[in-house]
């Protein structure tokens, strides 16, 4: 191999590699001492190092012996970059959106933007959080991760849901489950949740105990704050479902449905709107964590779930607006 560090100012040979160009120089330099070494013969030169004649023709135009600099890779950047075509108005309603909704994606807030009339797409407020975040505008809230705990008693009285058993309309199936809230140390909060399968309706509490009492008193809320009759309740094992709990669903008349053990998927609506209550809520939410403060502010992010946010089960829809929909359409038939 001829020694070219006369050619280049300051390189050197170093086992017969030279040393102030990139590996991949040297590589495509090795190609042309070859090549001049057969002859000029390119197809022998394609066959020996095993590339194609484009890409050997494409770097033998841009070789210049005299600067070994030429054999390095280019920027593929284009020439002419697609500027940002939204204006300083949306990405300030995006961020506004997003800062009061931290967890939500690019499709509900677009849904949250028309509500304003203002027409976007989502992969346009897609781009807008990217550009946010990487000047360090948007921040990720921190995450403040609470612990689930679940256990398993034999049931009495409730019995397992048919196989036949469809929900068809809000009301046929609610799915009731308990969550452990550990926000602070020493801290530990009792959430019920209650979810509809059909209208997506959500009626949430919080205690300082999971009892069968306090479930009695959550049965009371989640008639009196769900615009449908509930028919069915489908729960776990929990011995906060057992006891007068039961013996209440019994007297108004309400069926009670229990799960298999160690089957939380059968129970997959309440499951899924649990994890959506722990990102969006209890992880964001500025609380001292006392019952009366986060109580407030979890029965104002009920009403959010039920009246605001776009459920994307429902086709965007709020299960309000679904409820509203669906009253008609029965009317209708």
């Amino acid at each position: 191999m001829n020694i070219r560090s006369a050619l280049v100012p300051g390189s050197i040979t170093v086992g017969k590699r030279i040393a102030n160009i990139s590996a991949e120089a040297n590589k495509r330099l090795k190609w042309f001492d070859y090549y001049d070494r057969v002859g000029r013969n390119a197809r022998l030169t394609c066959r020996h190092f095993d590339i194609s004649p484009q890409t050997f023709y494409r770097w033998l135009r841009r070789y210049n012996p005299k600067d070994l600099r030429t054999l390095e890779s280019r920027s593929q950047r284009p020439k002419h970059v697609r500027q940002p075509t939204y204006s300083v108005e949306l990405v300030n309603a995006v961020l506004r959106l997003r800062e009061a909704y931290p967890r939500w994606g690019k499709d509900k807030l677009v849904i949250l933007l028309q509500r304003e009339n203002i027409q976007v797409s989502a992969s346009m407020v897609g781009r807008i959080l990217k550009y946010l975040k990487a000047r360090g505008i948007l921040r990720e809230p921190v995450t403040n991760h609470i612990s689930v705990r679940k256990r398993i008693m034999p049931r009495p009285y409730a019995v397992r849901k048919p196989k036949e058993y469809q929900a068809s309309l809000p009301g046929d199936l609610v799915e009731l489950d308990t969550l452990d809230v550990r926000p602070l140390p020493g801290v530990i909060l009792k959430h019920f949740s209650s979810y509809d399968i059909v209208s997506k309706w959500n009626v949430l509490g919080i205690y300082t105990r999971a009892t069968a009492t306090t479930a009695k008193h959550f049965l009371d809320d989640m008639e009196r704050r769900t615009p449908n009759k509930i028919n069915a309740i489908q729960i776990d094992g929990g011995s906060e479902f057992q006891s007068v709990f039961e013996e209440e669903c019994q007297r108004r008349g309400i069926k009670l449905y229990v799960l298999p053990p160690r089957s939380p998927k059968l129970n997959g609506g309440v499951e899924r709107a649990n994890r959506t209550h722990t990102e969006e809520f209890y992880e964001v939410t500025d609380s001292d964590f006392g019952l009366a403060d986060i109580r407030t502010k979890l029965l104002e992010w009920e009403e959010i779930c039920n009246t605001y946010r776009p459920n994307q089960a429902l086709n965007y829809l709020t299960p309000q607006q679904f409820l509203e929909q669906n009253i008609k359409e029965v009317r209708c038939h």
